[in-house]
């Protein structure tokens, strides 16, 4: 594991990890390490000043596709949203089975590429980061699905009133 280093980064506000050997950069620890691995690394402090894990919270990103029938049909990019459901849907289950196809290492970046521009939800510019959130602070169907997640595991297709989502449990 020897070449690993925690770094941060400003455009997305997080820490990521980067292998000086073979120039590879992920937003997940390393397939293999450790978590105590993953702090003796240098500039793990970065994982501190990112927040941390505060008790019983999860962290997630989404790609969120709104339509017609959402609560709030306008978007950052779009002020009168006109896709319809099944659109949605399959707008969101084309992102699913692209990133399902790729290989663990490679699926947060990519993730974060597409929410950066295809996600109707304003953490797009955060590509799709939705921080650190608790019970009781998200709709039910999105924090059902996100609490079942592993760090690291894709949903498949989740309706919320919001929209359709595909959500990647990050923390």
């Amino acid at each position: 594991m020897s070449g690993w280093e925690v770094r941060f980064s400003n455009s997305r506000k997080l820490p990521y990890f980067y292998n000086q050997s073979s120039n590879e950069s992920t937003w997940e620890p390393p397939h293999g390490m450790t978590e105590d691995q993953v702090r003796a690394l240098p500039g793990a402090q970065y994982l501190q000043q990112s927040g941390g894990r505060p008790d019983g919270q999860v962290r997630a990103s989404h790609i969120l596709a709104k339509h017609t029938g959402s609560r709030r049909p306008s978007s950052w990019k779009q002020a009168n949203i006109t896709r319809t459901l099944p659109e949605a849907r399959a707008q969101i289950q084309a992102h699913v089975d692209r990133l399902q196809s790729l290989p663990p290492d490679q699926m947060a970046s990519e993730f974060a590429k597409i929410a950066a521009v295809d996600s109707d939800c304003s953490s797009a510019k955060k590509g799709g980061d939705l921080g650190w959130f608790g019970h009781g602070m998200m709709q039910k169907s999105f924090e059902d699905a996100t609490y079942a997640l592993q760090p690291g595991q894709l949903s498949p297709l989740i309706e919320s009133d919001s929209g359709v989502h595909v959500i990647l449990r990050t923390g």
